[in-house]
Parts: C-alpha cells; structure tokens; sequence
C-alpha cells in the first residue's frame, strides 16, 4: 500500500481526477450508454496516471537539485524502475480500455497520450511546450464522440474551445515553477513570454473557450450565458489572484474548474458536443 500510495502522489492525482471527471462530463454530453461512460472514464483515468508518473520519473533528479521534498520519488518512496514499470503499464492499460470503444477513439487516444509524454521528454523546455497541450486539449472532446455506436469528430467548437483551455492550463501550471525551471536549464514558452503576459494569455484562452461553448454549444435561453459569466469570473479571478499573490496553484486550479464547469454546461444545456 506503501508504493501504491506514492504512486498515487507522483501521478500529480489533482489534475489527474479533473481530467478524468472532465471525460465523465463528456461522455454524458455526447450521449453515450452507460458502459461506454464508464470504459472511457477508466481509459482517460490510466492515461493521465501514466503521464503524471513518467513526469515525475523523469524529472527526479531535476526536482532533488531543487529541493522538491512534496515528490514522493525525490523522497525515495518508490524506485524509478517501479514508477516506469507503473507509467508503461497504465498506457498499455489505458490502451487496451479504448479497444472496446472503437479505433478512431484509440487512435485519438494515442495521440493525446503521446503529446504528454512528448511533453515530458523534452517539448517543455522548448517555445513549444504549449503544443502538447493545444493538440491532446484540443483532441480530448473528441474521445467521447469517437467512443459512440456511429462514430465522428467532436464539433469544431469542442476542439477550439478544449484547445483554447489547454493553452491556459498549460500556462498557469508552470508559472509557481519559472525559479526551479530556469535553475535546472527548463526554458518553455511560459519562462520566455514572462509571468504577466502568460498570465494574460492564459485568461484569453478561458474566455474563448467560453466563448466558443456559448456561441457553438447550439443552446438557448439564459442558462448557458450564466455559464459563461460563472467562467469568466473565474477568468478575472486568475489576474486578481496572480496580481496579489504572484504566481502559485490557485491560478491552476481555478482555470481547471472553468473546464469543469464549461463541460458540465454542455452536459445540462443538451449542447451538440458532435461535429
């Protein structure tokens, strides 16, 4: 219990489980029957641990040099060949989980998979690091719709508007780390734009998301307009929270609610989630 708890805590669990309740929220928005919901909620879940694991295994010895005692490997809790051997088997896993939901969506599954390892192998010390986030955000609404009986894309809005939200998730998580980074040679694209015009650039991103569901979801009435000013809210409450505070994990965690709530606003309004 001692490793699986350690494991559990180098999977970064809080990201994790919001992604994961992020695909609950749209697999009911596109419909699907129960036993899809749940494949696919149990596919994306082993995906993420094997993406926050292999983050931590690789970055080890980079967090040891900066002191991050909060990383159960860097406290020697598991080894790096029980965490690679928990990263590798959670793709396989994951993998295996999206066979039963069609080959489009295990291909849609692969890609969003391999742009977080590609990521953490070297995208994130590169003007790209955002990339990752844009294609397998981006990609992420159209694992639902790929899990259904007949098939397709998600609809252009989903895409633009998970995208849009990856760039700010990208953004805002790394900000609390631009010290440790540059320390240990980690130049992504947050480190070169600086903290003020990343922050910026990440609450643009929530309100085109925002936009983009409001305007594409296909729903009317005042609901979902009350959604987007729930959201927007949270948008502002990253500057003001940033502009008081400086850079930490509020930022990051408000922007992840706004993902939530923008999918559970597609959930309760019947937006049309498919292209």
């Amino acid at each position: 219990m001692r490793t699986v708890r350690a494991l559990w805590g180098a999977s970064h669990p809080g990201p994790a489980l919001v992604v994961t309740a992020l695909s609950l929220a749209l697999g009911l928005a596109a419909g699907l029957e129960p036993w899809r919901v749940v494949v696919l909620v149990a596919a994306v879940l082993f995906g993420q641990l094997s993406i926050g694991i292999s983050n931590d295994a690789i970055d080890r010895e980079r967090d040891r040099a900066v002191g991050r005692r909060d990383k159960p490997l860097v406290r020697d809790e598991v080894s790096n060949r029980t965490a690679w051997t928990a990263a590798i088997g959670s793709v396989v896993v994951a993998l295996a989980l999206s066979v039963p939901l069609g080959w489009g969506m295990l291909l849609a599954h692969v890609i969003t998979i391999g742009a977080g390892w590609a990521y953490n192998v070297g995208l994130k010390g590169t003007a790209a690091s955002i990339v990752p986030f844009i294609v397998s955000f981006g990609l992420f609404p159209s694992l639902a719709t790929l899990s259904a009986p007949e098939p397709e894309l998600a609809a252009p809005f989903a895409a633009l508007a998970g995208a849009a939200l990856g760039s700010a998730v990208h953004l805002t998580n790394v900000l609390p780390d631009l010290d440790d980074d540059r320390a240990t040679g980690i130049r992504g694209l947050p480190h070169r734009l600086g903290t003020t015009a990343s922050v910026l650039v990440a609450v643009a991103g929530v309100v085109v998301a925002a936009l983009a569901v409001v305007v594409g979801g296909g729903a009317d009435g005042v609901l979902p307009w009350l959604f987007f000013a729930a959201v927007v809210a949270l948008a502002v409450a990253v500057v003001v929270r940033m502009r008081l505070r400086g850079p930490d994990r509020t930022g990051f965690r408000l922007v992840m609610a706004a993902a939530l709530l923008l999918a559970v606003q597609l959930v309760v309004t019947a937006g049309v989630l498919a292209a």
